[in-house]
């Protein structure tokens, strides 16, 4: 690695910071030029929809879509500085000089690793906070609230009588309530205690207050109450926060969420895939560097540039699909997190490193 801190290893790095800057905001300002265009069709008949705010809206929401496409960006950036390289015929010159692939591609890699730690740490959080704006701006413009849901709500609770189920069709955070609600209680030890039914319930201090109880339990007559109280350890602010979208939660609030919904008896699965996907986020950027140089060295007179590099770009998606394929299996509980998020930036890795070795060296 000492070669990346020399004059020919910087210049390097700069030519790969340089072209993966450039190729990201091109993307960052087609992304914004599309959304903006977008509120505006949708908006045609919203009063108060001015421009300005159009224009702010889809700025607030483009950083988080853009985070999406970063790996593309290093791909992109990295085939585009290496193929320079080689068209001006200073990769040959250097080779000349008895510098091996592996050693000028190492300031590439540091720059990757470098993109990838200041992506997680900086750019995330602000992309998480500027989305949760766009979000309040989207309730206000068209007066919808985010906070209340329909369809299967499944909530996960613990408490001083034992565990339980909660199933609702319907949910309002704000207020705390939810309907449709069927709960099935467990005792401290596990067993089944019993099933309480209602048309409403309403999250208080420590307890759910459920409106037209219909309760069931093993052994005994099904018994009908006015209201009927379920202990909870559960706050409205732990409700809401365990439906929020993973990718609003800045990355340095993670382990935080992670621990107060774990505490809470929620699940906190998505969370802790998305927390391991940002860590792992330094490592595929390097793996695409390494799937770009692969594709990238052939000189320019050996021809065949054109399909190298669109074999390039293949490769690159299928590594993008397979990591986001690995994440939805994660975040559905299937595969481990850490697993989910590590092995496909790991494997791609090992795969371009392995074709660059071929090759190189045969």
């Amino acid at each position: 690695m000492t070669f990346a801190f020399t004059t020919l290893g910087r210049y390097i790095a700069l030519r790969f910071a340089k072209a993966i800057a450039v190729v990201f905001m091109t993307v960052f300002a087609l992304i914004y030029m599309l959304d903006f265009v977008e509120l505006i069709r949708r908006t045609s008949d919203v009063p108060g929809a001015t421009n300005l705010l159009l224009a702010r809206l889809a700025l607030f929401r483009t950083p988080a879509v853009a985070e999406q496409v970063f790996p593309f960006a290093v791909l992109f950036g990295a085939m585009v500085s290496l193929l320079g390289l080689s068209r001006k015929l200073e990769l040959v010159v250097a080779r000349a000089a008895g510098i091996s692939a592996w050693q000028f591609l190492s300031p590439a890699l540091i720059v990757a690793a470098v993109l990838g730690t200041v992506m997680v740490a900086a750019y995330n959080p602000i992309s998480a906070v500027l989305k949760e704006r766009a979000a309040a701006v989207e309730n206000r413009l068209f007066n919808q609230n985010r906070d209340t849901v329909g369809g299967d709500i499944w909530i996960r609770q613990k408490s001083v009588d034992g565990q339980a189920i909660i199933r609702a069709t319907t949910a309002d955070f704000p207020a705390g309530e939810i309907g449709g609600v069927t709960v099935f209680a467990f005792t401290p030890s596990g067993a089944f205690h019993q099933r309480v039914e209602g048309s409403r319930a309403r999250l208080d201090a420590g307890y759910w207050t459920i409106s037209d109880a219909r309760i069931s339990a093993p052994g005994t007559e099904p018994e009908r109450h006015e209201t009927f109280l379920v202990a909870s350890n559960l706050t409205r602010e732990q409700l809401r926060q365990s439906f929020a979208a993973a990718d609003t939660v800045p990355f340095w609030s993670l382990p935080a969420w992670i621990e107060r919904t774990e505490r809470a008896g929620l699940d906190s699965t998505r969370y802790r895939q998305h927390f391991n996907a940002l860590l792992a986020r330094p490592v595929l950027f390097a793996a695409m560097v390494l799937i770009a140089a692969s594709v990238s060295l052939r000189f320019f007179r050996f021809g065949g540039v054109s399909r190298m590099v669109l074999s390039g770009v293949a490769a690159g998606f299928m590594l993008y699909v397979a990591t986001k394929l690995a994440e939805d299996l994660g975040a559905a509980g299937i595969l481990s997190t850490g697993v989910a998020a590590w092995s496909p930036a790991v494997v791609g890795g090992l795969l371009g490193a392995l074709a660059l070795l071929h090759q190189e060296d045969g």
